[in-house]
């Protein structure tokens, strides 16, 4: 799991909904990145991580 991930999105109160649409994704693919069943590429790392401002290369 990615728990990391969903303290920092929780942590600034942003829904799964919100950030899957700042990333062009859908929501359901976002919760499988969160649950770290997915990888994202390099793509949706980069903008995941712009829109809740960390460093993308967190995700590797």
């Amino acid at each position: 799991m990615r728990d990391w991930l969903k303290v920092i999105r929780q942590i600034q109160g942003v829904k799964q909904e919100e950030v899957a649409a700042s990333a062009n994704i859908s929501r359901s693919y976002y919760a499988n990145i969160e649950r770290g069943n997915k990888t994202p590429s390099v793509l949706v790392a980069k903008k995941i991580a712009n829109y809740l401002k960390f460093e993308w290369s967190k995700f590797y």
